[in-house]
């Protein structure tokens, strides 16, 4: 029995030093933690990108380079990694996405996905959309897809755990590679902020605003032409408290999530209380808005057709950039039905808005 269990282990032993650490072979070479992997900055990668317009903020609107104001109308894919998996994460996708009208994909990066696949790896993905929408003559929102009280960090499912260090290290990355990359034009810092009636945890407005103008510090530090998307409470959808405390920071945009389900028909002078407001100051982009007709899933989604005319045409009025979620046949609320891309009823309509086919109310103009 000694003599069984001394080969054992010297069989073990010899294993270990043949193949230098558990799990490699022999002929692998083991990397020792002080050599530190390093990104490669974008613009080093692919020095042929097409280079884009540099977006910037100048009082309430975006402009281009030449001073023009520009109203971004586009669509949020779901998470590269989901897209990977589905077969579908190629360029022509993104043609598709270009044929609908969009000037601009919004990129939800989940935590849980960017923990899984590793941060090279997926900054690859990320790398694949930017060059995509470079030749495509689109623009990208990164968006850090959280969901809770980063706050405390206390975070709504597994998917969405993260926390403060994580997120300061993400933007920092990010930040640092899309230097100098006006494609990615937009940062959102973290998708929807909610206490979810303090199930989530406290936190203030005053504390938010520091975490986010923390945030900034970091990314400023790295590049200082991107431009930040602060969300309010409430699932991004509140930004009152902006009226009295806004981030005192250049340079910055707001968000919000502004569903059907969020306030009663007729909405408009909700919003204006809620979100529309902050347009008259300060560049405001609805980096999700969308509907379903009938959705036992969530509630929230559901409309019975006066929610696309309606906001379209206060979008309009107060030149708020939005975002429609999700190009996707799982995720809800769907624009396509299926991998055909055939349009759901909510993705046929906002296809026409944004192939300019959608008539506005004339007060609006």
């Amino acid at each position: 029995m000694k003599r069984t269990l001394l080969l054992l282990i010297f069989t073990a032993l010899f294993i270990y030093s043949a193949s230098g650490q558990p799990g490699l072979r022999s002929n692998e070479i083991k990397k020792e933690w002080w050599h530190i992997n390093r990104i490669t900055p974008f613009i080093k990668q692919y020095p042929e990108t097409n280079i884009l317009s540099q977006i910037s903020v100048k009082g309430n609107s975006f402009v281009d380079e030449s001073g023009k104001t520009i109203v971004f109308k586009g669509l949020s894919i779901s998470d590269p990694d989901k897209l990977v998996k589905d077969g579908y994460w190629n360029r022509k996708h993104f043609e598709v996405i270009k044929s609908w009208g969009a000037n601009i994909i919004r990129i939800p990066v989940h935590p849980i996905a960017f923990h899984q696949r590793g941060v090279e790896e997926y900054i690859k993905l990320l790398d694949d959309a930017v060059k995509w929408c470079s030749d495509l003559g689109i623009y990208v929102i990164i968006d850090w897809h959280s969901i809770g009280n980063l706050h405390m960090e206390i975070l709504s499912q597994d998917m969405h755990n993260t926390t403060k260090k994580e997120t300061f290290n993400f933007w920092r990355t990010i930040a640092a590679h899309y230097k100098d990359v006006p494609t990615v034009a937009f940062y959102e810092l973290f998708n929807e902020p909610t206490l979810y009636n303090g199930q989530y945890g406290i936190c203030t407005w005053d504390e938010w605003k520091t975490l986010m103008e923390q945030v900034i510090d970091v990314i400023y530090a790295n590049n200082n032409k991107a431009i930040p998307l602060v969300a309010g409470f409430n699932w991004a959808y509140d930004l009152t408290p902006v009226k009295f405390k806004p981030i005192e920071r250049p340079n910055v945009a707001y968000v919000t999530h502004p569903y059907p389900g969020k306030r009663k028909y007729p909405w408009v002078d909700e919003w204006e209380k809620d979100f529309g407001f902050v347009a008259d100051k300060f560049p405001v982009i609805a980096t999700e808005i969308g509907f379903m007709t009938d959705n036992d899933e969530d509630k929230n989604l559901n409309d019975d057709g006066k929610y696309g005319p309606k906001i379209m045409n206060y979008f309009n009025k107060k030149g708020i950039s939005w975002v429609v979620w999700v190009f996707d046949p799982v995720w809800v609320p769907q624009m396509i039905h299926n991998w055909n891309y055939e349009p759901t009823e909510q993705g046929k309509f906002f296809r026409d808005v944004m192939q300019g086919k959608f008539k506005y109310d004339s007060i609006n103009k």
